[in-house]
């Protein structure tokens, strides 16, 4: 850690700066001990976090670590939700990176061991935990999963990075580092309760197939976007995972639940008055059969994963009446003369931008057009209007 970044005059230049980065690479640093890489590097990382870390960014004296950091670290927004699933006197968070999840658990936990390898990286999450005027996390530069050797706690959080030195970036377990795969066992000495944070990427039944002792999965989205998978781990438990889907909202959040290989026959039916197109969470999950008897909707196809009713339910998603229904056809579009919509497709064969330059309509206005296929295998544009305007 460069100190010099933290005096109050570069601090003020950090927090006001909203000019042209380039322009500033180019002319350089103005202040003495501290290279223009540095000064650029505190600036980028600040404005990455605005919405990101509202705490760290609104907070005087944060020392930014470099951008790559910023951008793999939880938002504040699921690390609060991590820290709700759980509870306890003592966690090791084993994969510390800036430190936002370890920030979060201190509030639920009283003692949060903080380790991360990488000791530059553990340096400037110890100064900004004592900004943020916490006192209850021990930060330990080295590795995680040595570290807590006869030791005891009563969680571990482990968040295995995703970027090898000979693969790149990856996704599957056994790629990552530290590879949980192999060091389960081990870490099940430490402690009875693991949660681990994986990439969304990640299948779901691929993951189950990697890890044992899987009691909960938590896809967790933000604005309809799934960011990560949460697995949480019990010694020696052997039963059907719960799988519960939460979709985090400004206004309000949307959240699912199944057991894990619970199957049912769906209902399915032509488009009614009512149009549901699941969340991302949902949608991430698989659980397209059970939404259909769950929610009292409709699929249109066993591989469309769209829902239709004649009465509006209740649904974790966006919801649409139903203006039209048209075979997909030359005749059909020419003659709708649809200049202006939002375009979705789900089981159909040409993408949104085929589309889009096939018939020439341009984003945006207040109709939606779902390009689907139904039962009979018939294409169709179902032309709809969002009614659930807080979504």
């Amino acid at each position: 850690m460069n100190q010099k970044l933290l005096q109050k005059d570069v601090q003020e230049f950090i927090a006001s700066f909203d000019g042209d980065l380039t322009r500033l690479a180019l002319k350089g640093s103005q202040f003495d001990g501290i290279t223009t890489q540095e000064l650029l590097e505190q600036i980028e990382s600040r404005q990455k976090a605005d919405k990101k870390l509202p705490t760290w960014y609104s907070e005087e004296g944060i020392y930014w670590p470099s951008k790559v950091s910023i951008e793999q670290t939880s938002s504040e927004k699921t690390a609060a939700y991590k820290t709700s699933l759980i509870k306890g006197k003592s966690l090791a968070d084993l994969t510390g990176g800036f430190g936002v999840d370890s920030f979060y658990f201190a509030k639920r936990f009283a003692n949060v061991v903080y380790f991360e390898k990488n000791e530059a990286l553990a340096n400037i999450a110890e100064h900004n935990f004592n900004r943020l005027g916490l006192s209850n996390i021990q930060v330990a530069p080295k590795n995680g999963v040595s570290g807590i050797q006869n030791q005891s706690f009563d969680w571990l959080y482990i968040d295995p990075s995703r970027r090898s030195d000979t693969k790149g970036k990856v996704f599957l377990l056994k790629d990552c580092e530290p590879n949980i795969i192999e060091g389960l066992p081990s870490l099940f000495g430490s402690s009875p309760n693991i949660m681990v944070k994986t990439s969304p990427m990640l299948d779901i039944s691929i993951g189950l197939e990697a890890m044992q002792n899987v009691r909960e999965i938590h896809v967790v989205a933000i604005n309809n976007e799934v960011k990560e998978l949460l697995w949480i781990l019990s010694k020696g438990y052997e039963g059907k995972p719960k799988v519960v889907t939460k979709n985090l909202r400004k206004n309000r959040n949307e959240t699912y639940s199944f057991l894990w290989g619970e199957t049912v026959e769906a209902v399915y039916g032509e488009p009614s008055r009512f149009l549901y197109e699941p969340n991302a969470a949902i949608m991430k999950s698989g659980a397209f059969q059970l939404v259909s008897k769950d929610f009292k909707v409709k699929k249109l196809h066993e591989h469309s994963h769209v829902y239709t009713s004649d009465v509006l339910r209740e649904f974790p998603g966006r919801i649409f009446s139903v203006e039209k229904v048209l075979p997909y056809s030359k005749k059909s579009i020419r003659e709708s003369n649809f200049s202006k919509a939002s375009i979705t497709t789900r089981n159909f064969s040409e993408s949104v931008a085929q589309l889009r330059k096939k018939w020439k309509i341009s984003d945006g206005g207040e109709l939606y057009l779902f390009f689907t296929t139904l039962l009979n295998d018939k294409k169709v544009v179902l032309v709809c209007k969002k009614i659930d305007s807080g979504r």
